[in-house]
């Protein structure tokens, strides 16, 4: 798959397939939904701020390399959107999983990815995890996926997508680990999170259910 995406477009990208596996119900999204969903604060590598012209111009960019649609719903007021991936190239659910959280959460280590991806697909064991990446790093079209040699003080090598083009390590993975407090913190962000992406699409039920009595009320003036 010969195709360069912007942060932007990746960050876009990875909250459609994850919230199309994680809340089907609220998916398609709504452009509010789907901008909720980009500025999370939970599961996400960087931490973003984006608005909705920033959502706007990633899934134009998205439309034209064919890897996102909108389409209108019966009774709803606003277009939703959702990812064509599997459009494009054949995925797996652990394939898909596996390449969302490095699309989420930058580059990470086999046994990170298995407790990531986990929320998306149940992964046995890091040797299956390793079993994609070793796939996506040998793609017919080109490798998806490619790795960091580990450097002095570190245990395990780190995996990284090409989506966004070639990426040098970084100074991350140097961080020590996360206090309990914070993985607690970073779980609660995630609940807020859902509760948004949630109030979006209730509020885009009210406005139809508005709707549909407005057109009731004519029928009786």
């Amino acid at each position: 798959m010969n195709i360069i995406l912007n942060p932007m477009e990746a960050r876009v990208l990875a909250c459609l397939v994850e919230k199309s596996v994680t809340t089907p119900e609220y998916y398609p999204l709504t452009l509010a939904a789907l901008t909720a969903a980009c500025n999370q604060k939970s599961n996400r590598d960087p931490v973003m701020q984006a608005d909705e012209k920033d959502v706007v111009r990633a899934l134009d960019g998205l439309r034209e390399k064919q890897l996102a649609s909108s389409i209108a719903l019966a009774g709803s007021r606003v277009p939703k959107y959702r990812h064509t991936l599997p459009d494009l190239v054949a995925l797996t659910p652990r394939q898909l999983a596996v390449l969302c959280e490095l699309m989420l959460r930058g580059p990470q280590t086999a046994g990170e990815l298995r407790t990531h991806a986990g929320r998306m697909f149940p992964l046995a064991d890091t040797g299956e995890v390793q079993s994609v990446l070793n796939e996506w790093a040998a793609g017919e079209g080109g490798a998806l996926v490619s790795r960091f040699s580990r450097r002095v003080g570190q245990r395990e090598e780190r995996y990284v997508h090409l989506l966004c083009g070639e990426v040098t390590p970084d100074t991350k993975a140097t961080l020590p680990a996360l206090e309990p407090a914070r993985v607690t913190v970073m779980a609660e962000n995630e609940r807020l999170a859902s509760l948004e992406i949630r109030m979006a699409a209730l509020a885009d039920e009210l406005e139809r259910l508005k709707a549909r009595f407005a057109d009731f009320t004519k029928q009786f003036q």
